[in-house]
């Protein structure tokens, strides 16, 4: 009986809080909306960025390059920062903890080196390596006909 009313009095206490939280943002919220100053000017709705006026349109096409290193960068810092608390934890286990480790240390070197391998890692890829094809062996079909045929 006193696990339950244990219970019931956290769940209480958790929805009171949220409903708190709740209330403070919508106050907050709906008092700006009545204190600060209507004043709509065309130069308050145009888009900048950074202070600068913006050139071109907005939709472009982004370099796949930047994602690429973020998504290496997280790979490898997710790697390094599980590599403390294993060893906290397994540091009396012995053998087995250790392969455990370095298996799961393989795999992601195995994935370096195939983002290496394949040139993922360089910033300026080179056409000449035959990492990137000629325009006429990407694209499917048949080959073009020139003028003279």
């Amino acid at each position: 009986m006193l696990a339950v009313e244990t219970n019931v009095h956290t769940v209480s206490g958790l929805l009171i809080f949220a409903t708190a939280g709740g209330l403070i943002v919508f106050g907050a919220l709906m008092l700006g909306l009545l204190i600060r100053p209507k004043a709509p000017n065309q130069e308050k709705g145009e888009t900048y960025e950074c202070g600068e006026k913006t050139i071109g349109p907005s939709w472009v096409q982004f370099d796949l390059r930047f994602y690429v290193v973020a998504l290496v960068f997280l790979v490898f810092d997710v790697e390094i920062a599980l590599f403390y608390p294993w060893a906290v934890i397994y540091k009396g286990a012995g053998v087995a903890a250790l392969w455990d480790m370095l298996f799961f240390f393989g795999v992601l070197v195995v994935g370096f080196l195939y983002l290496w391998r394949y040139g993922y890692l360089d910033w300026v890829r080179a056409v000449s390596h035959g990492r990137m094809g000629d325009e006429r062996e990407r694209i499917p079909g048949p080959p073009p006909t020139s003028p003279e045929e």
